[in-house]
């Protein structure tokens, strides 16, 4: 059994943790991360606000991004292999995927903002935090590309705001998650969601 699960969340949300403690303790689980898909600097467009556009779907290679979960749907032995992923006993020795369970876990930004990928995913989570807490947080982080002075209301709240309005409006079976609650917390609730669905699923 393929099963496909979307984390989504607002800038420093919380969803590479999440990801990080479900890889460890979901079976034959493989990720892949939106953030490996951003393009060069010098093809980032400069905005109307003055800023480079980072924080829109057009700064991502999404449709190689589409490729690569592709790979996985065709063959999730095959990938996690090569992605360095280690597979149960059952799994190994399986002659075909149709044995076990595959998961594959979709983290990034804008994982609801994407036609071709929002059909894909069996579960989708999205990790919410406030304002305030989340120009704090994103103030604490060293990116390779350094935030500008104002970058953050000037483009990166704005855009969070647009694409959130967006995804609700695409997507409508996810599950919304505090983020200012715990990690454990945060982590107990998706894993019981995952447990539940794949039972259902069985």
């Amino acid at each position: 059994m393929k099963f496909i699960i979307g984390i989504g969340g607002v800038t420093n949300g919380g969803k590479t943790t999440l990801t990080n403690r479900l890889l460890k303790t979901l079976p034959n689980c493989c990720v892949v991360h939106q953030d490996d898909f951003f393009k060069k600097p010098d093809q980032i467009e400069v905005g109307e606000d003055g800023f480079r556009q980072w924080d829109v779907i057009t700064a991502l290679d999404m449709e190689a991004m589409v490729n690569t979960v592709k790979g996985w749907q065709e063959n999730p032995i095959k990938f996690a292999r090569s992605h360095g992923v280690s597979l149960s006993p059952e799994a190994e020795e399986a002659d075909s995927v149709d044995k076990g369970i595959h998961i594959l876990i979709v983290e990034g930004f804008l994982v609801y903002n994407y036609k071709p990928l929002i059909d894909v995913y069996d579960k989708c989570f999205y990790i919410s935090i406030p304002y305030e807490e989340c120009k704090r947080r994103r103030s604490t982080r060293n990116y390779t590309v350094p935030d500008p002075p104002d970058l953050f209301d000037g483009h990166v709240w704005p855009m969070y705001l647009k694409h959130r309005k967006e995804m609700e409006n695409n997507c409508d079976r996810i599950e919304y998650l505090d983020g200012m609650t715990s990690k454990e917390d945060i982590y107990n609730k998706v894993h019981e969601s995952i447990q539940n669905s794949l039972l259902n699923n069985l």
